[in-house]
């Protein structure tokens, strides 16, 4: 028996207020700090790279790297899903004497972010297998990710996305999706992006679906000038089950 919600006027604040059961607002956000030219990556915190997602090919722990001085104590959250494709999270807390190893397994992760303490004064790394898979630039208290994975349980449904480049830079931005099961990453939208023409952004007519364990993607390939190129997507979650009733009927 599927439940129902409504959709109406409000059902997007609703969302946001978290009184939609069986929906969930996420909106998802990345910036990649100098591409070079002639050059293909994932726009997140890590110049000129594709995000490295063999190394989540099986579960496992993620370790903070060793931290600047000024972040000693810090805490930092860290947004994944476990070896089942539910959520989770970590917490740890930074040490500049050395690396601090988690315990929970990640089979994916998305965001992290500082909990306690100011600002990070050098960049937090974490890594896994020895590889860098969250970066938060210095400064900023949390990483900029236009990366996801569904969850499992849950379809997404891609509602918009926004792209732009520093002045001079130039590139064609894809949404690449790997649906679960699938071994590879095809592109779901393709764009330009310059920043001498301005903000790209694009609502969908109809939502796109992205299938529960699926994998997100952001990626750049620039033409000219090295740049910063930013880029978000608004991605709604829906529960299995779950069914949006346009003629009000009541629901759960």
């Amino acid at each position: 028996m599927a439940t129902y919600f409504v959709w109406d006027e409000d059902f997007k604040l609703n969302v946001s207020r978290g009184k939609v059961r069986g929906a969930e607002a996420l909106y998802k956000f990345g910036a990649v700090p100098q591409m070079s030219i002639n050059t293909t990556g994932t726009v997140w915190d890590k110049n000129d790279t594709v995000y490295p997602w063999s190394s989540f090919d099986s579960a496992g722990v993620i370790v903070a790297a060793q931290a600047n001085s000024s972040d000693n104590g810090k805490k930092v959250t860290v947004l994944g899903l476990d070896d089942d494709f539910n959520e989770t999270s970590e917490e740890f807390t930074l040490s500049s004497s050395g690396t601090v190893t988690g315990t929970v397994l990640f089979r994916r992760i998305y965001r992290a972010y500082i909990t306690e303490g100011v600002a990070n004064v050098g960049t937090v790394t974490f890594t896994k297998g020895g590889v860098d898979v969250l970066l938060i630039t210095a400064g900023r208290a949390q990483t900029l990710m236009a990366i996801y994975t569904v969850p499992a349980g849950y379809t997404g449904y891609i509602y918009q996305g926004v792209a732009s480049a520093e002045a001079g830079a130039d590139a064609t931005g894809d949404l690449f999706v790997r649906r679960y099961g699938e071994s590879a990453f095809r592109i779901g939208h393709s764009f330009e992006v310059s920043g001498t023409g301005g903000d790209y952004n694009y609502s969908f007519s109809f939502p796109v679906q992205i299938p529960e364990k699926s994998d997100i993607d952001v990626r750049m390939t620039t033409r000219a000038n090295n740049g910063r190129y930013t880029a978000a997507f608004d991605i709604l979650l829906v529960q299995e089950a779950i069914e949006i009733d346009n003629n009000n009927n009541p629901g759960g």
